[in-house]
């Protein structure tokens, strides 16, 4: 009779042994997002750490324009004296607004204002007002 190979025993696999690492690598502020966000709500599936991901690369850049705009000032004056806005504020916007947009999706932003249900209403006697 032909032996059959033991199999291995079965291994829990505990929330230290599971990888929370990005798939790219991040700047500052994006790899405190990645942890932030981690640290919260355990994103395992793929196509959701993609989009966290996006979302902190995202963030880098708008913080790279942020210290742009910070260093050359927020109003650049052309070549004819004009004054005008530094044209990195449009972009350091959109950047902001894909990373909301990003987080969004995720579901991350989303948290019950009030309880669930109606208010208790009192029990028992109260006295009449009027």
């Amino acid at each position: 009779m032909p032996k059959t190979p033991e199999k291995p025993p079965f291994s829990i696999i505990s929330s230290e042994t599971i990888d929370t690492s990005p798939p790219r690598k991040l700047g500052p502020h994006g790899t405190a997002l990645w942890n932030t966000i981690q640290n919260e709500y355990r994103i395992q599936d793929s196509g959701g750490r993609e989009l966290l991901c996006q979302a902190c690369q995202g963030l880098d850049r708008a913080e790279t324009l942020a210290e742009a705009i910070a260093r050359d000032g927020n109003v650049v004056y052309s070549r004819a004296g004009v004054p005008r806005t530094h044209p990195s504020v449009k972009d350091e916007l959109n950047c902001r607004a894909f990373v909301c947009r990003q987080l969004e999706r995720l579901g991350v932003t989303v948290e019950n204002v009030k309880s669930v249900g109606r208010p208790p209403t009192p029990l028992g006697w109260a006295p009449r007002v009027g």
